[in-house]
């Protein structure tokens, strides 16, 4: 990530799926229809699934440029 393109301070490095669900204003289910497919891939720690931030904008930034 660029410092132009840089989240925010305080921002989290990581996004719980719910939290991924409420950035991109979808639900849970296509949220795991992303990483099934392989358009998106999740990060286990432990138990916990997550989605690291830069993958998320890097997700938006490809439907971006396919549209």
């Amino acid at each position: 990530m660029s410092k132009k393109e840089a989240a925010p301070p305080g921002a989290p490095g990581a996004m719980t799926v719910d939290e991924f669900a409420d950035y991109l204003r979808i639900s849970r289910t296509g949220v795991y229809r992303l990483f099934e497919r392989g358009d998106l891939k999740p990060l286990k720690i432990g138990r916990r699934t997550l989605v690291r931030r830069a993958d998320a904008d890097a997700f938006l930034a490809s439907c971006v440029r396919a549209a």
